[in-house]
């Protein structure tokens, strides 16, 4: 199973244009995102860290941590995302083991390839 399955019946979807602000660092966290179409880039201090395609997941450490968010996400190019609050994201990760799961690689993942960076 793969996240774009585990969404693709919901609801809460936004659409961004190419060049869209999705958010920006220091902004306070009220979603996590699932890229179900398109790219977004996330970036730190200008830099871009990393492209979330589909069926990724960004914006995740926001919710589990209350501190403003660290980087700014742009849409590369027109997307379409699932957002999550965070009443539905911690539902998620209680109740659905391989989204909790994929939530850790994803974090592991962002972790190991910043510290490759530096």
């Amino acid at each position: 199973m793969d996240l774009l399955t585990l969404f693709y019946r919901s609801k809460d979807i936004e659409k961004y244009p190419a060049g869209a602000t999705i958010f920006k660092a220091g902004d306070e966290g009220e979603f996590t995102y699932i890229v179900m179409e398109g790219e977004v880039e996330l970036r730190v201090k200008d830099q871009i860290v990393h492209v979330v395609t589909p069926g990724e997941i960004f914006g995740e450490m926001a919710l589990l941590n209350p501190d403003p968010r660290v980087a700014t996400a742009v849409a590369k190019t027109d997307c379409t995302l699932v957002y999550l609050d965070q009443k539905r994201f911690m539902f998620m990760v209680q109740q659905v083991p391989f989204f909790a799961v994929h939530v850790m690689r994803v974090l592991a993942s962002r972790l190991r390839n910043m510290d490759e960076r530096l």
